[in-house]
């Protein structure tokens, strides 16, 4: 269960990239690729092995002005998510 202590990285293999022709963002897993909408990319951009899900909410929380709850809510659902189908790793 992902919580706000939570740390979390990308699987081995798994990153997020940015497609320059299509223009859109996907997170590119073996054998698999997800489209990563915008909110998902701001999310997945702030993951990097050492930042605990609190920090993520923190900035998240500063940069968009929007109450905490709503967004850790959605943002603990969408890591939950994406360590459930194993693109995203507890440390």
């Amino acid at each position: 269960m992902i919580s706000e202590s939570s740390i979390l990285r990308f699987a081995r293999g798994t990153r997020l990239q940015y497609d320059r022709v299509r223009e859109v963002w996907f997170i590119q897993a073996p054998e698999r690729a997800f489209h990563a909408d915008p909110i998902a990319v701001e999310v997945l951009q702030q993951i990097n092995g050492t930042r605990n899900v609190r920090d993520i909410l923190d900035l998240l929380c500063q940069k968009f002005s929007a109450p905490r709850d709503i967004i850790a809510r959605d943002v603990l659902a969408l890591l939950q998510d994406l360590t459930t189908k194993q693109v995203l790793l507890a440390v």
